[in-house]
């Protein structure tokens, strides 16, 4: 248990709730409704029930309840109310939330309760672009702000990236046809952020198309191997953290000289890095996608 975050500043109390500590001041002031704590050096500081209790108020905040009726409701019964509200709620607002408490506890049992509730309801895509997304986005947020940490981040991306390999297997087993298309994803030099092109390689089976995913850390020049057995290959790699924004064009220029020489070969590249790059004369064959549903559309 000592791994888990328990106390909480008030800047982390905004960071995870939406809500600014200024009206969290003045929720405490004037409704009682949170109880900070003070360490030895009377710094105040927030503890998980207190972090817990914000985000289910926030959570009946946006849902029309204002916060004077939320205050007169004892603390026991806010939980309940949540749980009422959430069977109704069409968003993913409360889903998001128990997942970043999920992550924040290390608590894979619940991470694993709650997507088994959305099971029910949706489909893997559904979820992941759903709610494993704005949950991937949430925690860069949340990384920048270090009001988490590394582990937390490593915590829930696993856990999804556990969803994505099960749930690959799940369409492998059943697509047994002759593949339509070949496609080999890969991530540059030392880019590790394989969720996205994970789920890429999701999509690209669930379709009929032979994927073959090399994963992290690719050399351009270990791609030719795979050219020696295969030919009319879609090359599809994800930027998000590398190359260096200096150095995206020449890469991609680089990937053109040495792979795009040979027929029937393309490259289609996705990622937020991309932003960095001047993509206004791309080398023939190199196609760049703002989003994965984008890139999904071309298969």
């Amino acid at each position: 248990m000592n791994n888990i975050k328990s106390r909480f500043s008030i800047k982390d109390l905004e960071n995870l709730s939406g809500i600014k500590a200024h009206t969290i001041r003045i929720w405490e002031k004037r409704y009682n409704l949170l109880e900070p704590e003070r360490t030895d050096t009377n710094i105040r500081y927030y503890s998980l029930s207190n972090l817990q209790k914000l985000l289910n108020i926030s959570y009946l905040n946006n849902n029309g309840y204002k916060i004077s009726k939320i205050a007169a409701i004892e603390s026991s019964e806010i939980q309940d109310l949540v749980r009422d509200v959430a069977q109704k709620d069409v968003t993913n607002s409360h889903t998001l939330s128990t997942f970043k408490l999920a992550m924040i506890n290390f608590d894979q049992k619940l991470f694993y309760d709650t997507y088994t509730s959305l099971e029910k309801e949706k489909s893997f895509t559904d979820i992941f672009y759903q709610d494993f997304i704005p949950l991937l986005s949430e925690i860069g947020m949340l990384w920048q702000t270090d009001t988490i940490t590394p582990a937390h981040e490593h915590f829930a991306t696993t856990l999804i990236r556990q969803k994505i390999l099960v749930n690959t297997e799940i369409i492998q087993a059943q697509n047994q046809s002759k593949a339509k298309k070949e496609f080999v994803l890969f991530l540059p030099d030392n880019e590790v952020h394989e969720l996205g092109l994970m789920m890429l390689n999701y999509e690209i089976i669930a379709r009929g198309h032979q994927s073959i995913y090399l994963g992290q850390s690719v050399p351009i020049t270990s791609l030719i191997d795979v050219l020696e057995h295969h030919d009319a290959i879609t090359f599809i790699s994800y930027f998000t953290v590398k190359p260096d924004k200096d150095c995206i064009n020449d890469y991609l220029n680089s990937f053109s000289e040495t792979i795009l020489t040979y027929p029937k070969t393309k490259l289609w590249v996705l990622g937020r890095i991309l932003k960095e790059a001047n993509l206004k004369s791309l080398p023939k064959h190199i196609a760049t996608f703002d989003s994965i549903e984008s890139l999904v559309k071309k298969l």
